[in-house]
């Protein structure tokens, strides 16, 4: 199999689930190497909750993605007003979603998440769908101060962010 195909095919299907889940959604055909901008690879928002969403998917554990994806995503999820979510999916299990302040980071600096944290830790398409229905102002604030804290945000930022 090309490498792109799984991965292209994985997000096609994250496209079909959060639309079968109510969400309005769109794949950014142009995210990854077929562009110099900084996409991410999915968007859908159900009118009270809007996501960039970084989707990554493996057959083996964990799931690495560079500081410079993780940036990236939060830098158009900041600009666009949605919220940055990292959705992972291993073989033969669900789609899971974090922020990306909630992601172990590497010594070098690298973003890891692994399946059993996956499992135990991330949020369900259903999950998504129900922040929406809680938080109408679509301020992640917790996910905000966390990424404060860890650095990824200025506070300038995360003031913007939840205004």
């Amino acid at each position: 199999m090309v490498r792109n195909e799984k991965g292209d095919r994985r997000e096609r299907e994250l496209v079909n689930r959060l639309d079968e889940a109510g969400f309005a959604v769109m794949r950014a055909p142009a995210s990854g190497a077929a562009t110099t901008r900084e996409l991410p690879d999915v968007l859908a928002g159900d009118g009270t909750a809007f996501y960039a969403v970084e989707a990554k998917s493996s057959a083996g554990d964990p799931i690495y993605l560079t500081g410079e994806e993780v940036e990236a995503l939060v830098y158009f999820a900041q600009n666009f007003g949605a919220r940055p979510k990292i959705g992972v999916r291993f073989d033969r299990e669900d789609w899971y979603f974090f922020h990306p302040s909630e992601l172990h980071v590497t010594d070098g600096g690298n973003y890891r998440v692994k399946k059993e944290t996956a499992l135990a830790d991330g949020e369900t398409i259903d999950d998504l769908a129900a922040a929406g229905e809680r938080d109408a102002d679509g301020a992640d604030v917790e996910g905000v101060l966390q990424a404060v804290a860890q650095g990824a945000l200025t506070v300038e930022e995360a003031t913007e962010m939840l205004s």
